[in-house]
């Protein structure tokens, strides 16, 4: 295994490759001046829709409230992380996406794509927020439900689908400047030049705050510190012609993002540097092929809630993740639209921590981890047969666990604990059919069942975590999950510029991974036989003249099974019943924006064994967006306006609260 500065120097070689080639390339002149290349991936198959989707334009993207990624998904009820709180005062590693109540994971069991390729941590499975900017995209699609044609193995309770913005999405030079609470700084800026026939963008972000308070007033002490944050991302991105149908895509991203939690000292830090290539032929014989590198790192010190000195520092877990995937649509002609394809994903990674005694000294050194790999094969057809349209398709996947291995020595270098674990493979057969049915101009029905699987993280397999005064075990022997379901549901368009949609579902998550309750300051990862969840989504939209609405619930009623246990019958960790959002928004012609957003999330419990609640909460944003010029805007954006106290942990009493009322007044320039 490389090292964690060798891999670094690796992938900033390669980051510089990427970001450089396509500018030279592209600084061709066409031999007419015309674009040709948007920067887009290949159409969306008819049967598509059968499973159902939510779509966040652009416009949204870039005007919310609070401009992460991950509280505009939060438009998607059921839509959750591992916590409340967004990618500013949350712990990096707990940043995982899940749908449908399936039960609180801090690995997402949601697959993250941005332009196909995975984005989640090659170690943790968690997905780097803070790296993901909302002017970058052109659009996100939210598909509940498991499975999926490329890198489906990781999505068993649905895929994000994020879309970089193309060249009609973006203005030649744009950026942003906002001063917010509690000494708030956020800067953005992007250059989006016109080459030959293609096009190249180059933006950067930098947002820093002196933080909130997690800790509720009556359990501070003298330890006790804002929630600090500092922040950055710069990112690269061209799309060249390389014929008359087919366009090279390439793609370099690099973030870091330092936080504190709780307490003086609680830091942490995680930083990223991604690379990737698309080609995609739109000719007779479609292609869309990838490939795509990762280095990753994440660093945490854990602070005694008695002592509040160091008691464990994760100095260092380095990972690294490999794949491509390629997609193939030949011409079958006959209504049919068939998609073959393959795809693989290659992670490994370690961790080095030390352990500290009350007196500061160490007590332990620790140095865990292994690799895995998943390859799979796919086939999918979309049959159109009038105003039918059947969907199905099919998966087969390879996995592999191995070189996994944990060692413990003491202060001197003396082996503690050498364990080392034996490697594991298996197969993995899934798949997906859906039918979708054109009842009449305004009406379609459709129906869906799929399976899916998701393979433990690194991070589960190996490595051991606290949150005082609870210790969570690894369990290298965990299995992987399985997931199977079904939905119908129907989408209705009554009237111009109105549209609902709603859905009802059945999942069953098999050998579904939890933190399970040993004894009182002990848990330990393991498989639950199953967690079923069953439900109904609704969704509307409505615009009218400069007036748009937009409104989701959730409800969602999930359930441990696991006969024989404490755990049998309860609700997972982590999972409300109940979720809503509504967005109301007035848009003139001259620029203006006033939109009100407000969001709530019911009643979720801490732990799985339902001692600690994390009470329902009601927030509202508002955004007023207010014209200088033709191309200046002035905007004042408030999170959480009526201050709610949002409780994001609750350990036996131990509260952490989430983003107060926070106000916020910048400018946005577009030429």
């Amino acid at each position: 295994m490389l090292s964690s500065g060798g891999k670094a120097a690796m992938m900033r070689r390669a980051l510089f490759l990427v970001a450089a080639w396509p500018g030279l390339a592209l600084a061709q002149t066409a031999p007419n001046g015309d674009i040709v290349v948007l920067g887009r991936g290949l159409d969306l198959p008819p049967g598509t829709p059968a499973y159902g989707a939510t779509i966040i334009d652009r416009d949204r993207l870039t005007n919310d409230a609070t401009g992460r990624v991950e509280d505009v998904l939060s438009d998607v009820a059921g839509l959750q992380q591992f916590r409340r709180a967004d990618s500013r005062s949350a712990n990096p590693s707990a940043q995982g996406a899940t749908l449908r109540a399936l039960g609180g994971n801090a690995s997402s069991r949601t697959l993250v794509l941005l332009d196909g390729v995975p984005v989640a941590d090659p170690f943790f499975g968690y997905i780097p927020f803070n790296a993901i900017v909302p002017d970058r995209l052109a659009a996100i699609r939210v598909t509940r439900g498991g499975g999926s044609g490329p890198f489906g193995a990781g999505a068993v309770a649905g895929t994000i689908e994020l879309v970089s913005a193309a060249r009609t999405d973006l203005p030649p030079v744009a950026g942003e400047a906002f001063y917010g609470s509690r000494n708030s700084e956020s800067i953005s800026a992007s250059a989006s030049p016109t080459l030959g026939r293609g096009f190249a963008s180059l933006s950067g972000r930098f947002e820093r705050g002196d933080g909130f308070m997690t800790t509720p007033a009556d359990q501070r002490v003298a330890a006790s510190a804002p929630a600090r944050y500092r922040d950055w991302s710069v990112g690269a991105r061209g799309v060249l012609p390389v014929g008359p149908d087919a366009e090279l895509q390439v793609r370099g991203l690099a973030f870091g993002d330092n936080r504190t939690l709780r307490f003086r000292g609680a830091d942490s830090s995680s930083e990223g540097e991604d690379a990737s290539v698309r080609l995609v032929s739109r000719g007779r014989w479609q292609v869309d092929a990838l490939a795509y590198l990762q280095a990753r790192n994440f660093t945490n010190k854990v602070i005694s809630a008695t002592t509040f000195r160091l008691t464990l520092d994760q100095r260092n877990t380095s990972s690294t993740g490999i794949g491509g995937k390629i997609e193939m649509r030949p011409p079958v002609g006959g209504g049919h639209v068939l998609r073959v394809g393959g795809d693989v994903r290659l992670a490994n990674g370690e961790l080095f921590e030390d352990a500290y005694s009350a007196a500061g000294t160490v007590t332990a050194r620790r140095n865990a981890g292994g690799r895995s790999a998943v390859a799979g094969l796919f086939a999918e057809d979309d049959w159109s047969i009038g105003r039918l349209v059947l969907t199905g398709g099919a998966r087969i996947d390879r996995w592999t666990i191995t070189n996994g291995f944990f060692r413990e020595r003491d202060a001197s270098g003396g082996p503690i604990t050498t364990n080392v674990f034996p490697n594991r493979s298996g197969a993995e057969a899934t798949a997906r059919g859906g039918l979708l049915f054109h009842a009449a101009p305004w009406a379609d029905l459709r129906a869906a069942a799929y399976a899916g699987f998701r393979l433990p993280t690194l991070n589960e397999l190996y490595r051991p975590f606290v949150v005082f005064p609870v210790t969570t075990q690894a369990n290298a022997g965990l299995k992987p999950e399985r997931l199977r379901g079904v939905e119908g549901g129907i989408d209705l368009r009554p009237a111009d510029g109105v549209q609902f949609n709603l859905t009802g579902f059945y999942n069953r998550l098999g050998d579904a991974i939890a933190n399970v309750t040993v004894t009182p300051t002990l848990r330990r990862r393991d498989n639950v036989r199953a967690i079923v969840a069953t439900g109904i989504e609704a969704s509307l939209a409505w615009r009218r003249g400069p007036f748009a609405l937009t409104a989701s619930y959730a409800y969602s009623h999930s359930q441990v099974g696991a006969p024989g246990t404490a755990l049998d019958r309860l609700a997972p960790a982590q999972s409300p019943r109940h979720a809503a959002s509504a967005t109301l928004a007035w848009t003139p012609k001259s620029g203006a924006l006033l939109s009100l957003t407000a969001r709530y999330v019911g009643d979720q419990y801490e732990d799985d064994l339902q001692t600690n609640i994390l009470p329902a909460a009601t927030t509202v944003d508002a955004v007023a967006r207010l014209p200088l010029g033709r191309r200046v805007f002035a905007i004042i954006r408030a999170e959480n306006l009526f201050d709610a106290n949002v409780v994001t942990r609750n350990q036996a009493g131990s509260i952490d609260l989430g983003t107060p009322r926070t106000l916020w007044v910048g400018i946005r320039f577009n030429e």
